[in-house]
């Protein structure tokens, strides 16, 4: 090929080569985070600070309610220690708060609690014949259901005349791996639950350390948001309990028997909300939609009328099925603050049985599984039952006075009078 040829070629060439040039460079979508920034002016920074902390926040709270899903588990436990250190190295070069969270964090010695705590709950599961993680054990029951299914699909190809005889078992191998999936899993939900009361009562104080460095975690943040001024009600974020503070509860599911909330912070008394640009309306919209949300409003309220008791003791009681009142129960809660009771349940009714007890619809006692304090408009508290949800479907609610002598505000009798 001559010169003339070549560069006949390359004339041809450059054409499309410059409009692969032109051709304008697939733009990364943006996350909330980047839109939330961009839209109040911050630094690049500022919401990236805010979600690394979150991160510890979620994996913290997580793993202080649910310790036993962390067993056996030193990989998993590892990866979250290697993604948090860096963020908390951060700290040290941040402002003063940073800091002193920074030494917070230090001088409770989290990671230490949370390796200390991860042994704990393993010598407790292998004192109850728990010797691995559940995950590895659905893995290995995986591998031996379906290698002998594989083995039988070989040999359907090598001797077609069987083929038809070992459909009905190709057909039961097929099935087995799920159902028995299903009751591993179930039976793993089980001992979670009979163990999980055992757990928090032997390690009450280490859970704590977590609980309170998560707490100031999120003061931490609501603090640097507020100095920001980003609209608290932008930032919505997921929990596995309700046990801090400055925060408002925006919805809550109820998943394997595991409970998530969700919420966004809670702006301080007589701090306006900062106004949404128009840009980031559609990050304000509730997490479920109104409509849908009043169709799941609770109805199964149990108030707890003439109750005798003192201190936040309850000795006496007498349940009352309130479904009627459930419209200004609800109003009540939503214009209520959650806190976690200090004490168990059994502590605050230690004479629960069935001749004393709370009752579903369908007639069974309520297993009671968490216990708040409501606080009404900061003038009023009162306790608040979750029970189990019912082998019926339902789950019940109930509602009690702290103290017999508690003074009721008037909007409120019609609820906790008889």
């Amino acid at each position: 090929m001559n010169d003339t040829e070549n560069n006949k070629i390359k004339k041809t060439e450059t054409p499309y080569k410059q409009e692969e040039k032109r051709k304008p460079a697939k733009q990364p979508k943006k996350t909330q985070g980047q839109i939330i920034q961009e839209a109040l002016g911050l630094g690049p920074t500022d919401i990236q600070d805010v979600e690394k902390k979150l991160f510890i926040v979620r994996f913290l709270d997580y793993f202080s309610e649910e310790p036993l899903d962390f067993i056996f588990k030193d990989n998993t436990l590892n990866q979250y220690s290697k993604q948090i250190t860096p963020h908390i190295e951060e700290l040290s070069t941040k402002g003063e708060e940073d800091r002193l969270l920074k030494q917070s964090f230090e001088s409770k010695k989290i990671f230490d609690t949370v390796y200390k705590l991860k042994g704990k709950a393993e010598e407790i599961a292998i004192s109850k014949g728990v010797k691995g993680s559940m995950d590895k054990r659905l893995r290995r029951l995986t591998l031996y259901l379906t290698a002998p299914m594989f083995a039988l699909i070989i040999v359907s190809f090598i001797v077609p005349q069987i083929t038809y005889f070992l459909l009905p078992v190709l057909c039961v191998f097929c099935m087995a791996p799920q159902l028995i999936r299903g009751r591993v899993v179930k039976k793993w939900f089980e001992f979670k639950e009979q163990n999980k009361d055992q757990i928090y009562t032997e390690n009450r104080a280490d859970i704590m350390v977590l609980k309170n460095f998560t707490g100031e975690t999120l003061d931490n943040v609501r603090a640097r948001l507020l100095e920001l001024k980003v609209p608290l009600q932008l930032i919505k974020f997921t929990l596995y309990s309700r046990d801090y503070e400055n925060l408002r509860l925006l919805n809550q599911k109820n998943i394997r028997g595991t409970m998530q909330y969700f919420f966004a912070f809670e702006y301080p008394q007589g701090v306006e909300p900062f106004p949404i640009p128009q840009q980031l309306m559609q990050y304000q919209e509730p997490i479920i939609p109104e409509k849908r949300k009043e169709e799941k409003l609770e109805k199964n309220f149990v108030v707890l009328t003439e109750m005798k008791g003192k201190d936040g003791i309850i000795n006496y009681f007498v349940p009352t099925l309130k479904d009627k009142l459930a419209d200004n129960i609800n109003d009540m809660l939503n214009n209520s603050k959650f806190n976690k009771a200090p004490n168990d349940f059994t502590a605050i009714i230690p004479k629960y049985s069935e001749n004393m007890a709370i009752f579903c619809i369908c007639g069974e006692v309520v297993e009671i599984n968490n216990v708040q304090i409501c606080n009404w408009k900061n003038q009023f508290k009162f306790y608040l039952f979750e029970g189990e949800q019912c082998n019926c479907g339902e789950t019940v609610y109930a509602l009690s006075l702290m103290d017999e002598s508690a003074e009721i505000p008037e909007e409120l009798k019609v609820i906790f009078l008889s």
